[in-house]
């Protein structure tokens, strides 16, 4: 499993660092392990397209705590949205873990690993049934492609634009 320190950095270095490594889901007594391949950066209170921009509200309030609990929210009242969050106390990041394996899209993702409101706030860590760890050393690292983030037009010309999504090339 990850350490906590490695989600203490830049959110947009654990960003890209991610991709690759090996989001695993606790189920019954099997371990699924699928590597993650496209993620999103919501980076501190001034970043527009992030839930923290106007303030901790007690929705967004994992965001401002420490860094290795997962942020799991309803998004149009039927996606379970999972998010890691990064950075020091009091500063508001997370990353939306929007793909992994062969699952494309976050509602997907959520679904296929039986991902709710449930683990919400809970630390990234064995006990909880969903934890990251390293990628396999035989696995191939390449850089992933920095894209614009999906479906946050509503941030404005500049905070949409912003490449702040990460896609594995391979």
């Amino acid at each position: 499993m990850l350490p906590v320190s490695f989600f203490e950095r830049s959110t947009l270095e654990v960003a890209e660092d991610l991709i690759g490594h090996l989001l695993c889901r606790q189920v019954g007594d099997e371990t699924l392990r699928l590597s993650l391949t496209e993620v999103e950066a919501y980076d501190g209170p001034e970043d527009r397209a992030s839930h923290a921009h106007r303030g901790q509200t007690p929705r967004n309030a994992v965001m401002f705590g420490p860094p290795g609990y997962w942020y799991v929210y309803l998004c149009y009242g039927m996606h379970w949205m999972l998010n890691i969050v990064t950075g020091p106390v009091d500063y508001p990041a997370a990353i939306l873990l929007r793909g992994a394996g062969e699952i494309k899209g976050p509602g997907r993702l959520t679904k296929a690993l039986a991902i709710d409101k449930a683990l919400n706030e809970q630390p990234m860590d064995t006990t909880t049934g969903l934890w990251i760890e390293d990628p396999p050393t035989t696995a191939k690292r390449s850089t992933p492609e920095r894209l614009p983030r999906i479906g946050v037009d509503y941030a404005g010309p500049v905070w949409s634009q912003k490449p702040y999504r990460f896609v594995d090339r391979v």
